[in-house]
């Protein structure tokens, strides 16, 4: 069975920084694209990050590039979101995704995904 279980979500203020993770299960991680999308309350979901760290391949959104860093751990199969100089409009629930081909990021992407984890960011 496949899963994708994040942590780390919750309260900080706006400065403040919060580091993501997600533990995935049942499918071989190393062949896979991993990611993070984040969906606001009334907004679309937006992909916000990826990596294929065999590759050397990450990518980044324009509004979290060079506040977030996303790393994995490819022996414990989890992937990681450190999120700096946090903002309001970084609230949001936050998805951890993998897909196998990486393409079409971030219309087309998911195979699998996670449940969410809430980020809140107060003024």
């Amino acid at each position: 069975e496949v899963q994708l279980v994040e942590s780390g979500g919750g309260l900080v203020q706006a400065g403040g920084s919060l580091r993501l993770s997600c533990a995935a299960s049942g499918f071989t991680f190393d062949d896979y694209y991993m990611g993070w999308f984040r969906q606001a309350p009334g907004k679309e979901r937006e992909g916000v990050s990826y990596i294929r760290s065999s590759h050397g391949i990450t990518y980044y959104a324009d509004s979290v590039k060079g506040r977030f860093t996303i790393s994995s751990d490819n022996a414990k199969n989890t992937v990681y979101l450190q999120m700096n100089s946090l903002k309001p409009e970084d609230t949001a629930v936050y998805y951890c995704t993998a897909d196998r081909d990486g393409l079409g990021f971030p219309i087309i992407w998911g195979d699998f995904w996670g449940q969410g984890t809430q980020v809140t960011v107060s003024s």
